[in-house]
């Protein structure tokens, strides 16, 4: 291996010349930012914004280099074939005259990651969000808009995206008081006023409902929050629901709130907790149309809110879920509402004759201490009288005091399932 030294002499100017492109690049950014001083005034969505001064220097890249005379001499002792550093360092072994030449340069352009980042955290703050149809069913059972849709608006990102990689070049040159208006577009609802007939909605087709009396302000805010995943769904002919994966995300930053969940063995505080609430009301109006239940659990024990017991439905993401498929020939509209104490869950799309009857909840057994097991029966006939689905559900539930509430569970030694209890994996939103 090969090693060369820089002389004192070389060693300084190599200091010498970096300080230099080093201040000459401060230099270029102080002036980028002082040529681009004036605040930039923008009209988005109805909406002003004055972009400061700060978050317009993100909207540049800026580079710099170093250069030399075109006519700079053979190298004078480091060959860079044998360079045992970074050819950059090595290329200042050029004659004096030429290493004393050296020049920095800096130069700017758009960054256009820096201004797609502004405008789509803009967008999220001043866009409006389309409005669905909401509909409602008249005297003769037929399905009507009772609130019209409406087009939402939101900034043309791409279109806004070519307009400020031009703008910001020219910004210096802008008065502050004429605000630069982005471009926007028009965004759809899911659900307009006149889709109804156009995918088969155009009958009620039945409803689930369940109370949720008594429960506290944090599991009613979660019912309500939960609610809102589902206004508006549409599930098309053969398609399988998926409640968890229609809910989304369930924490705090998407807008749940600490209420009790039966989760290993005990019955706590989690994000979400009163779902259920939902995926049991929803379960009773796929139940009551006659659709195919895929997946479904009941929960470990009898929750008060899902009277008459034995037609629950728990959820926890990611497992357990509820599902079903669609059965009928049209789309499948879901509106909920909450009336009074009443969760309801009504389904909308085309009838086809068929008839559903429930046979039960059946209560098969019952102990003292709260456990039971029920059992109920979904038949489905076609127009012609014929059996299409019949499905039994049974349900074995434990005692409730299996699953102490916050408080209610103390230890005078260390019990001996204990490490079971902890290992446990069942979780459900209560």
């Amino acid at each position: 291996m090969k090693f060369v030294s820089l002389s004192p002499f070389r060693y300084q100017s190599l200091l010498r010349i970096l300080g230099y492109a080093c201040f000459s690049f401060a230099a270029f950014q102080f002036s980028l930012l002082a040529a681009h001083a004036s605040s930039l005034t923008l009209s988005a969505v109805g909406t002003t914004v004055v972009v400061s001064d700060a978050e317009q220097a993100t909207w540049f890249q800026v580079s710099s280099s170093l250069g030399f005379p075109s006519n700079r001499g053979l190298s004078e002792g480091i060959s860079p074939d044998v360079c045992p550093w970074n050819f950059f360092l090595c290329d200042f072994s050029l004659p004096v005259s030429t290493r004393f030449s050296a020049h920095a340069s800096s130069g700017s352009m758009p960054s256009e990651a820096g201004i797609r980042s502004f405008l789509e955290k803009l967008n999220d703050r001043v866009s409006i969000s389309p409005l669905d149809a909401v509909f409602t069913v008249n005297e003769e059972g037929m399905v009507s808009a009772f609130s019209p849709s409406r087009n939402g608006t939101a900034i043309d990102i791409e279109a806004s995206l070519a307009l400020l990689k031009k703008e910001v070049v020219l910004s210096s040159k802008r008065s502050s008081q004429t605000p630069l208006r982005l471009p926007t577009i028009s965004t759809p609802p899911r659900i307009t006023s006149t889709d109804a007939a156009k995918l088969g909605i155009v009958n009620f087709l039945g409803e689930g409902r369940t109370d949720f009396a008594g429960s506290p302000q944090n599991r009613i805010f979660n019912i309500k929050r939960a609610l809102s995943e589902f206004q508006g769904v549409l599930i098309a002919p053969g398609e399988e629901f998926s409640f968890v994966q229609t809910l989304g995300e369930v924490d705090g930053e998407h807008g749940y709130l600490p209420e009790l969940v039966i989760k290993r063995g005990r019955t706590e505080p989690e994000f979400g907790g009163g779902i259920c609430q939902v995926s049991t009301t929803l379960f009773r109006a796929a139940l009551n149309t006659g659709q195919k239940i895929t997946e479904r659990k009941n929960h470990a024990y009898p929750v008060r809110y899902y009277k008459p017991y034995g037609m629950d439905a728990t959820i926890y993401i990611p497992k357990p879920d509820f599902k079903f498929k669609n059965t009928t020939p049209a789309h499948i509209l879901i509106q909920g509402s909450v009336e009074n104490t009443e969760l309801i869950f009504r389904f909308y799309g085309t009838q086809d004759g068929r008839s559903i009857s429930i046979d039960g909840p059946h209560i098969l057994e019952k102990s003292a201490d709260g456990s039971m097991k029920t059992s109920f029966t979904q038949i489905v006939t076609d127009q012609n009288g014929l059996v299409t689905l019949r499905d039994e559900f049974k349900s074995a539930y434990d005692s409730p005091s299996k699953y102490p509430h916050p408080g209610e569970e103390t230890f005078t030694e260390k019990p001996r399932n204990w490490s079971e209890k902890s290992g446990a994996s069942t979780s459900e939103r209560e």
